[in-house]
């Protein structure tokens, strides 16, 4: 197992631990706060007064902090809903700025690094959570952390404002004890994680950036290296509307078609292209599944006794980042996808005169970095010197890392317990968890950024 390498480590790690309140207190503080996902159109809610918070206490521990609004989406972006906005809902960047590698004398002699030159680290949150309903399901108020038999419960909690609540208090326990790192370490908070990316994606843009990166996701301190991307489309079958209780003539001759009973043959060209990449070669990857097509929704129907005139299926894909093109877009999935289900329906003539209506909405670009990049080594060794057993992974759903991967600042997740609880009824995480999230935060910034004068 790691060990804590230095008297400056252990001080450090030691101070993290009599945080354990301040901490919870915090974790208590970012809960309350409604960061419920948006759909567009939806007002502001809590996010300014979160960010804030965040901004005041980064401030007094000697961060140069902004907070902004960025400009809004492009009307003809591929990736997120046309015109997104944030007004409302500010993003956060708090900069630590180093010294230097070498500069001004450390807090004591012996202190730990790798000997590397001075480096900037990343460390990126969502501040959004998803909806807490059907909220008389939760045992407790979902905006009040309670605690019962060792764990916390809360919205967000786990995904991901313990995660947020962690580096904080990390990058003040640094402060406080006079820390100084020679590469700056930085904590940018982002909203719309949970529901496009849009946050994380318009930092990036405006310069977020650093030399490597960890988003504090709950991942029971894996190391996500990688994660898979999305595509929605939205495919809408053709019928027309009868009534349902009268015979009706062939189609040709004015007759009804039931638009449900013609999706039949896109739910079986579905399941077949679902099992085709379950075995294609293209859709293996050491650390995630293969990618996936899943009907999400589906819209048929106005009256019990009428022929419905339309269905409309909604999908959710999954692709991986092998499947990303030059242009870094999803595209070579999309056509995959539409060129199969639409020859699924070609031999009916039907559709050749009535054919699949496709709309596709945001496309979530997966990535990955090297597992073998530095910073996932001494995260691993961070985590071990406290106990804790550390993996590589990847992560099947999505993650901001990904964006700033993308931008080029190399990003993997990496937090506390509870991780399998995200999007549930009773969402939790454990104290242990998150003071040991801290103290990793902790190590791995003296070790990335190396500490001045040590």
């Amino acid at each position: 197992m790691a060990e804590v390498r230095s008297a400056l480590e252990e001080q450090v790690v030691a101070a993290m631990r009599e945080e354990r309140a301040a901490l919870l207190a915090l974790l208590g503080e970012l809960v309350a706060c409604d960061t419920t996902a948006r759909r567009k159109g939806d007002p502001p809610r809590d996010e300014e007064k979160l960010q804030r918070l965040i901004e005041g206490r980064m401030r007094a521990a000697g961060a140069a902090v902004r907070v902004w609004e960025p400009e809004p989406i492009p009307d003809d972006s591929r990736f997120f809903p046309p015109g997104l906005d944030f007004a409302g809902r500010p993003q956060l960047l708090a900069t630590f700025p180093g010294e230097g590698a070498g500069g001004g004398g450390g807090v004591a002699a012996g202190t730990s690094g790798d000997g590397a030159p001075a480096r900037s680290l990343l460390l990126n949150g969502h501040i959004d959570a998803v909806n807490v309903e059907p909220r008389e399901k939760w045992a407790g108020d979902p905006f009040v952390v309670s605690e019962r038999d060792g764990r916390l419960y809360g919205r967000g909690v786990n995904d991901m404002k313990g995660g947020i609540a962690a580096a904080v208090i990390a990058l003040e326990t640094l402060a406080r004890l006079g820390v100084r790192l020679s590469g700056d370490a930085l904590l940018c908070t982002v909203t719309d994680e949970e529901s496009s990316g849009a946050g994380g994606w318009a930092c990036a843009r405006d310069g977020v950036g650093a030399d490597a990166g960890i988003a504090m996701e709950g991942t029971g301190f894996e190391i996500w290296v990688a994660c898979r991307g999305t595509l929605t489309p939205t495919i809408t079958v053709a019928g027309r509307a009868g009534h349902a209780e009268i015979r009706q003539p062939h189609w040709r001759a004015g007759g009804a078609v039931n638009a449900i009973e013609k999706t039949l043959p896109v739910f079986e060209a579905i399941r077949s292209l679902r099992e085709d990449w379950r075995t294609r070669p293209d859709h293996r990857h050491p650390l995630l599944s293969p990618g996936d097509i899943v009907p999400t929704i589906v819209k048929g129907g106005t009256w019990e006794a009428t022929y419905p005139e339309s269905c409309a299926l909604t999908c959710d894909i999954m692709y991986l980042p092998g499947h990303v093109d030059a242009d870094g877009t999803g595209r070579v999935v999309e056509r995959e996808v539409r060129k199969r289900i639409d020859a699924a329906v070609a031999a009916d003539p039907w559709f050749a005169e009535h054919p699949l209506q496709w709309r596709w909405s945001e496309d979530v670009v997966p990535a990955e970095m090297p597992a073998d990049h530095p910073l996932v080594a001494i995260t691993a060794a961070a985590a071990g010197a406290l106990g804790r057993e550390v993996k590589v992974g990847g992560l099947d759903s999505w993650h901001d890392a990904a964006t700033f991967t993308r931008f080029g600042t190399p990003a993997f997740s990496f937090g506390p317990e509870g991780g399998d609880s995200a999007h549930t009824i009773d969402e939790w995480t454990t104290l242990d968890s998150l003071v040991d999230h801290a103290c990793a935060l902790a190590l791995v910034a003296m070790r990335w950024c190396g500490v001045a004068g040590a």
